[in-house]
């Protein structure tokens, strides 16, 4: 059986594509080139499914979550609320796991952000 070898791109709708660019680059520092290529570190990738009615993502609008890897849990909020995001009052530890928190983008995505244990 052939088999996907990773996550080759993640494709966002927006009402303003360029500014939400520019927020995913100025805010979480994303290194993308001009045609979105990012070359990520190696890392895990959790693939999950959820139920309907979570509200795990947010809105349940949001069929879908991204989550980003980080180094600095707490390091990475504190800048994302330096620069004005709207960032989740709440953090969840999850031993094992590592730690996450979350941000809302300028769209309305909820996204997670996770500190690998």
């Amino acid at each position: 059986m052939e088999r996907v070898r990773g996550i080759g791109g993640y494709f966002m709708r927006a009402a303003d594509p360029a500014a939400l660019g520019a927020w995913y680059r100025e805010c979480l520092g994303l290194d993308v080139d001009e045609h979105g290529l990012w070359h990520q570190e190696t890392g895990p990738t959790v693939f999950a499914t959820f139920e309907s009615g979570t509200d795990y993502f947010g809105s349940r609008a949001q069929h879908t979550m991204l989550n980003f890897r980080v180094r600095d849990l707490d390091a990475m909020l504190a800048q994302l609320r330096a620069k004005g995001a709207d960032v989740a009052g709440e953090t969840q530890d999850m031993e094992g796991v590592g730690r996450f928190g979350w941000v809302t983008d300028p769209e309305g995505n909820r996204v997670e952000l996770w500190q690998p244990a």
